[in-house]
C-alpha cells in the first residue's frame, strides 16, 4: 500500500492550537477558540482517490508497506475486552473506553501491516448523541430506576473503529426441485369429497451474477458486534475522506483485531449468503427444495477504512453494558439491564386483564 507523507498541522491563526474536525460545523476548528479554518489538502490528499486493493495480492503478501497514523499516538491494550485503543499521548487512559475496565496496561506502538488510507468524517455532534442517550434510557420501560437516574452521557467516548471494506463480482450456478401445487378431489369419510392440495416436483437451474460493493466486515473486538449490525450501514460508497490527521484528533481510534485474511474469510461467508437468497428467489414454482449453489468471485478487492461511532459504556451490577450511536447517520443501538420486579407486575398485570376479559364473557 503507498506510503503517505508525514503530519501536517493546521494551527488556529488566532490562538496556536491545532484544529480538529467539527461536525456540528462540518469543518475544521480550533477546540481552544472555535476559529474555523480553511481546510486544504496535503500532498497526499491531492487528487486523491479511494483505491481499492486486490485481496489476493495483500493476502500472499505480509510484507505490505505501512505508513501509520501520520501523528504521534499512545496505545494500551484493555486486558478484559482484548481492544488496542489508540489516542493523543497528552490523554491519559483511565478507563477501557469500550467496556469501562480498569486493567489497561501499554502496548508497543507497532506500526500495522495495514493501516487505513480513508475514513467516514463523523457529522452528528456529541450534544445531539447525549440528547438522544437521554430520551433511549428514559424510554426504557423494563430498565430499572437507578439506570434511569445514571448520568450515562458522562461515558460518551468518540471512537473510530476499523472496518474492512470488500467489493467481488459473484457468479453462481444453482439447481433445485421447483414445487408447483395443485389440487385434486378425495373423499372424506362421511360420504362427501374435500379438495387436497399436493405438489409436482421438477428439475429446474439456472445463473445468477451479482456485484458486491463496500461488503463491510468491522475490525473491531471493543464494540459488540450485534450493536454494529443494528446501526449499520455506514455510507462508504461516495463519503468516504482520504485520511486526515485532523479528522481524528481527539478521538480515540481502535486498532483492528480482526486481520485482513479472517475479514475476508467472513466477507466469503456473508456474499455466500447472499448469493444462496438470490438464488432461491430464482427458484420458479410455489414451493423448493434441495438448491445447491456453486459460486465464483473474481476482482476481490478491499480497502481498510475508518468509521466514527459515538460510545457510551457503563456498568451495572456486575455486568458491562454498551450503547452505540452512528456517527454518520445517527442510527442508534444499546443494552441495558432488565428489573426483574417491573417484569413480574407487567406480567401479572396482563394475566389480571386476561382474568377479567374471560369473567366478563363468561358473565
Amino acid at each position: 500500500m503507498a506510503e503517505v507523507s508525514a503530519l501536517r498541522k493546521h494551527p488556529c491563526p488566532e490562538c496556536g492550537g491545532d484544529a480538529e474536525w467539527n461536525p456540528s460545523k462540518q469543518a475544521l476548528a480550533c477546540p481552544y477558540c472555535g476559529t474555523v479554518l480553511p481546510w486544504t489538502p496535503g500532498q497526499d490528499q491531492i487528487g486523491a482517490a479511494i483505491r481499492e486493493h486486490p485481496l489476493e495480492e495483500a493476502l500472499a503478501s505480509v510484507s505490505a508497506e505501512a505508513r501509520g497514523l501520520k501523528e504521534e499516538k499512545k496505545s494500551v491494550k484493555c486486558e478484559s475486552c482484548q481492544a488496542i485503543s489508540i489516542f493523543d499521548p497528552t490523554r491519559a487512559a483511565q478507563r477501557c473506553d469500550f467496556c469501562g475496565s480498569p486493567a489497561i496496561v501499554p502496548v508497543a506502538d507497532m506500526q500495522d501491516v495495514i493501516t487505513p488510507e480513508s475514513l467516514l468524517p463523523v457529522v452528528i455532534p456529541a450534544t445531539q448523541v447525549r440528547d438522544k442517550l437521554r430520551q433511549w434510557y428514559g424510554s426504557r420501560w423494563f430498565a430499572p430506576n437507578k439506570l434511569k437516574k445514571a448520568a450515562l452521557t458522562d461515558t460518551l467516548h468518540g471512537i473510530y473503529l476499523p472496518y474492512w471494506t470488500f467489493d467481488a463480482h459473484a457468479s453462481s450456478s444453482w439447481s433445485a426441485e421447483a414445487g408447483y401445487y395443485y389440487y385434486v378431489s378425495v373423499s372424506d369419510g362421511k360420504g362427501g369429497t374435500r379438495r387436497e392440495r399436493r405438489t409436482r416436483w421438477e428439475h429446474c437451474s439456472g445463473h445468477q451474477a451479482n456485484f458486491f460493493d463496500d461488503d463491510l466486515v468491522p475490525g473491531t473486538v471493543g464494540v459488540h458486534l450485534k450493536l454494529l449490525r443494528k446501526v449499520e450501514p455506514f455510507p462508504t460508497t461516495d463519503q468516504l475522506k482520504p485520511y486526515e490527521p485532523a479528522f481524528v484528533r481527539g478521538w480515540t481510534v481502535e486498532r483492528y483485531q480482526i486481520d485482513l485474511r479472517k475479514a475476508s474469510e467472513t466477507n466469503r461467508s456473508q456474499m455466500d449468503a447472499t448469493m444462496y437468497r438470490i438464488c432461491e428467489r430464482a427458484v420458479p414454482g410455489d414451493t423448493q427444495r434441495g438448491l445447491r449453489v456453486s459460486t465464483n468471485y473474481s476482482s476481490r478487492t478491499f480497502k481498510h477504512i475508518l468509521v466514527p461511532v459515538w460510545l457510551a459504556t457503563y456498568t451495572y451490577g456486575s455486568k458491562s453494558f454498551q450503547v452505540v450511536v452512528n456517527g454518520f447517520t445517527g442510527n442508534m443501538a444499546g443494552e441495558h439491564p432488565l428489573s426483574w420486579v417491573k417484569i413480574f407486575f407487567a406480567v401479572l398485570a396482563v394475566i389480571t386483564v386476561i382474568a377479567v376479559i374471560f369473567a366478563l364473557s363468561r358473565g
